[in-house]
């Protein structure tokens, strides 16, 4: 008699099914990471060998190099969507916007070859890639407009403009011999992202930049002395985690 909670078994064509299901899922891991890791190069018998499956099952997924690079780069659009999904529910969207940005950065530079297949022109089939991409735009638009409504983030940014943040600093991210965590020259370029109490740079008026040599010279959250480091809106803050601490201090005044 079969317990209650037991899973029933995969009769007749649902067997196969989900063996083919899992064979997809083995072949899209292994060209995941040959690709990262060796370039768009590598063939589909060394990806089926590296999957633990025959040839002929690689092929039966995906007929084609370009289906298989296609399927790939979707995939990881759709994680992209979800990651930016599931940031959009924190409680703090500033916090959670940069976040998503850091994340996105650090772990793009081994997909780099991959995702420069979105910017080509080279006429294989793209009909997958457009909806995902579409998700995924979409998601990353509405995490930043929720990041700017709360005055975290520089109201003349765009989710374009983010892109380019990423291609920019995913450059800088190959440059490191490393490549682990957030690299100092990235962190300065997202922390540029940052709006300095809701107010945008492009609006400060000709007076207050006259007056930048007056700027405070301590943190105004913990006090600590700030060392001007060049041109630019005076720092206010010694880093990115006081300057969180105080945007979350001005929302619960403005709460209570």
């Amino acid at each position: 008699m079969q317990r209650p909670n037991a899973p029933a078994e995969r009769t007749g064509a649902d067997a196969p099914r989900a063996d083919a299901r899992r064979n997809r899922a083995k072949v899209l891991a292994a060209a995941q990471a040959a690709f990262a890791k060796e370039g768009t190069g590598v063939s589909l018998g060394e990806i089926a060998r590296r999957a633990g499956v025959g040839a002929g099952t690689v092929y039966r997924h995906f007929p084609t190099k370009e289906a298989l690079l296609e399927a790939v780069l979707s995939q990881r659009l759709e994680r992209l969507t979800r990651l930016a999904a599931g940031y959009a529910e924190a409680p703090d969207p500033g916090a959670a916007f940069f976040d998503f940005v850091t994340e996105v950065v650090v772990s793009t530079p081994a997909n780099q070859d991959l995702c420069e297949l979105l910017g080509s022109e080279d006429g294989w089939p793209r009909a997958v890639l457009l909806a995902s991409g579409r998700r995924s735009a979409e998601a990353l638009a509405a995490l930043l407009e929720a990041a700017q409504r709360a005055g975290a983030v520089r109201a003349d940014l765009d989710a374009e403009g983010v892109q380019a943040i990423f291609t920019a600093c995913v450059a800088i991210q190959r440059m490191r011999p490393d490549r682990g965590g957030l690299a100092p020259m990235s962190a300065l370029v997202i922390d540029a992202l940052r709006s300095d109490d809701g107010r945008d740079s492009r609006y400060e008026s000709r007076a207050a930049a006259g007056k930048r040599n007056d700027a405070p010279t301590v943190c105004a959250s913990c006090g600590a002395p700030i060392t001007r480091t060049g041109p630019g809106r005076p720092a206010r803050f010694c880093g990115p985690a006081c300057r969180q601490k105080a945007y979350r201090q001005r929302r619960v005044r403005a709460a209570s």
